[in-house]
């Protein structure tokens, strides 16, 4: 099966994008519609801070191509709240919105807060109750969590770790998963700062040889200050 590279932003909509990215007088209604016509994928974002209702995860479904594929960030209510426990009906209802975009539903993620130390127990706990047939990855930004046992509880549940690149952070390069996931942050600067072709040239070399007998790459720029992560998103996927 021949490997798949999805590559988008985290978001899209992003007022501070209008004359670097969407045309001047183009309407917001149709910022998702001009945005699939140059990406095959974007990383739902504002899912984080406030579930999207049943209409909204219907629109996006029904304003983008056929082949479009949607990760959605799950809500922080479950994963900086709750920290992972007790969760089973939050999580249930989150995917069941989620499952309204259908076939073009890609990877959920799981961010954990920074300040949310490794606790093996809770990670295998809460990953007993993630129903199959939907993709999960976790980002861990406590530093922590990035060992090689955290890396053996994912991959026994076939859950992806997520790669990221951010100023000052070391995040290993590996794919715990039959997918991998990564997320580019910035390059001097937090969600902001350009990649360089030279930086991304590199990048794309390593997610080469990364790609092995994976069946898909998911990629996203979130560095969207003055629109660096279209410009970027666009660079990297030339290349690969």
């Amino acid at each position: 099966m021949p490997l798949n590279y999805y590559i988008g932003t985290s978001g899209w909509y992003y007022e501070h994008w209008r004359s670097k990215f969407y045309p001047e007088k183009l309407a917001k209604a149709k910022w998702l519609e001009f945005y699939c016509g140059h990406f095959a994928t974007v990383e739902v974002n504002n899912s984080f801070y406030r579930l999207p209702s049943e209409a909204a995860f219907a629109t996006w479904r029904n304003s983008s191509p056929a082949n479009f594929t949607f990760s959605v960030k799950v809500s922080r209510f479950i994963t900086h709240l709750k920290r992972l426990r007790d969760t089973g009906e939050a999580v249930e209802k989150f995917i069941a919105r989620a499952k309204i975009l259908g076939e073009k539903l890609g990877p959920l993620l799981y961010q954990l807060p920074p300040n949310m130390p490794r606790n093996d127990d809770v990670l295998e706990s809460f990953l007993s109750i993630l129903p199959g047939g939907i993709k999960h990855v976790f980002e861990f930004r406590h530093q922590s969590w990035l060992e090689d046992r955290v890396f053996e509880i994912l991959h026994q549940h076939n859950v992806g770790f997520c790669v990221f690149d951010m100023p000052s952070v070391n995040c290993p390069l590996l794919a715990t998963a039959d997918f991998a996931y990564i997320r580019f942050h910035g390059s001097a600067a937090l969600y902001g700062g350009c990649y360089s072709d030279e930086e991304l040239a590199s990048w794309a070399k390593r997610l080469a040889n990364l790609a092995g007998n994976l069946k898909a790459i998911y990629i996203y720029f979130n560095n969207d200050a003055q629109a660096f992560a279209v410009r970027n998103a666009l660079t990297l996927g030339a290349y690969l």
